[in-house]
């Protein structure tokens, strides 16, 4: 386990030139092995789930003033040796539809006036345009889909620049059922609308947070895989009902799907102590379950994690989740709470003994390859 860092330690560490020592390389002030770091120079690196800021407060400045992201938070992304973030969030209530909206509009409106150094995912092209431009890719979506009223809308925030959609968060809605309801009756009819018009135009289906029901659901009705972007398996977590069982990882690999693994602490152990080797394990379950080409990474964190946010603001969020998500008093794992992340995941699968070539899918290739079917129109 490394020491985490803040936001100006982690800059000053990450533009010092590298020390190379006997296979090992120095780097952002900790060490790793040379495999670890030429694996993530040749891999595209995708990260399915991980937004750009979770404190509210300062995704707002964001998209308000998008002149609040620096050089130094530039610096910072660069430095991760992520490719491509997928920065969704969960959305809903009466005005779901205008929040949704303004989101949408307030990312586009962000990008371009970052445009020389940061780029809309539209295509797995713009993933490899951005990779090879040496730009920070955004993925577009949303971890709730209530704002589709009628499956037009699909088409509407097509158009806007969404790409990828959760079918639920946590509740039910007219889709379907959330992972933390008592009942889940499965995908409605309008939800069987839903995926079929998402499928149509090409946007991906995210079931991360959705029932058993309306997980199973999803990859029965729907023609393209499907995606679980952030989630961990249940059979690890004491019954944790926003983990996936089994059943649902294999269906996801029988469609082809990709699941990324994340790190969120309640969702990779039950009890302490809670490691990287804990969430290692995750990998490795579905490795043997179905195999590596349906691993990815879906962190669920910001650069530097949940117990980084405003005191008062990670309050708020867990007093807003019912008593079955189980938090307990450190949300993020240490080793995987700062912006080196997925070199810290590289060096745990080399000691699992991972394949250089099961490394790169899980960095972002597995995901890479499902990403070009569902975002394929028919």
């Amino acid at each position: 386990m490394q020491p985490s860092l803040d936001r100006r330690s982690f800059l000053r560490a990450a533009v010092a030139a590298p020390l190379i020592h006997l296979g090992r390389v120095r780097l952002f002030g900790a060490e790793y092995s040379t495999r670890a770091v030429d694996l993530m120079k040749s891999s595209t690196v995708i990260d399915m789930l991980s937004p750009f800021a979770l404190a509210n407060s300062r995704s707002s400045e964001l998209l308000d003033k998008p002149e609040t992201f620096t050089a130094a938070d530039l610096a910072n992304y660069r430095a991760s040796g992520i490719h491509a973030f997928h920065i969704a969030v969960g959305m809903g209530g009466p005005a779901v539809f205008q929040n949704t909206m303004q989101f949408v509009a307030g990312w586009d409106g962000f990008l371009a006036h970052h445009s020389e150094t940061l780029k809309r995912i539209d295509s797995v092209a713009d993933i490899d345009a951005a990779r090879a431009g040496g730009k920070i890719g955004v993925i577009i979506g949303l971890q709730n889909s209530e704002h589709f009223r009628t499956p037009a809308d699909v088409e509407l925030f097509y158009r806007l620049g969404q790409r990828v959609s959760q079918l639920t968060y946590n509740a039910r809605n007219m889709i379907g059922n959330g992972s933390t309801e008592r009942r889940d009756e499965g995908l409605s009819d309008f939800g069987l609308a839903i995926v079929e018009r998402m499928n149509r135009v090409g946007m991906a289906v995210d079931v991360s947070h959705c029932g058993d029901r309306t997980t199973l659901d999803a990859f029965e009705v729907s023609k393209k895989p499907v995606l679980i972007t952030h989630s961990n398996c249940r059979v690890l977590v004491n019954g944790h009902p926003r983990c996936k069982t089994d059943e649902a990882i294999r269906k996801m690999a029988a469609q082809d799907g990709v699941m990324g693994i994340s790190g969120v602490r309640m969702f990779v152990k039950a009890d302490e102590p809670t490691t990287v080797e804990s969430v290692l394990d995750h990998f490795d379950h579905v490795k043997k379950l179905v195999g590596p080409e349906f691993l990815g990474v879906g962190s669920d964190i910001d650069l530097f994690g949940y117990d980084a946010m405003p005191p008062k603001e990670l309050a708020a969020l867990k007093a807003g989740y019912k008593g079955s998500y189980a938090f307990r008093d450190k949300v993020d794992i240490e080793g995987l709470n700062h912006p080196r992340r997925m070199f810290d995941l590289t060096e745990g699968q080399i000691r699992r003994r991972y394949t250089d070539d099961e490394i790169r899918g899980i960095l972002g290739g597995n995901f890479r390859r499902v990403l070009a079917k569902s975002w394929t129109p028919v």
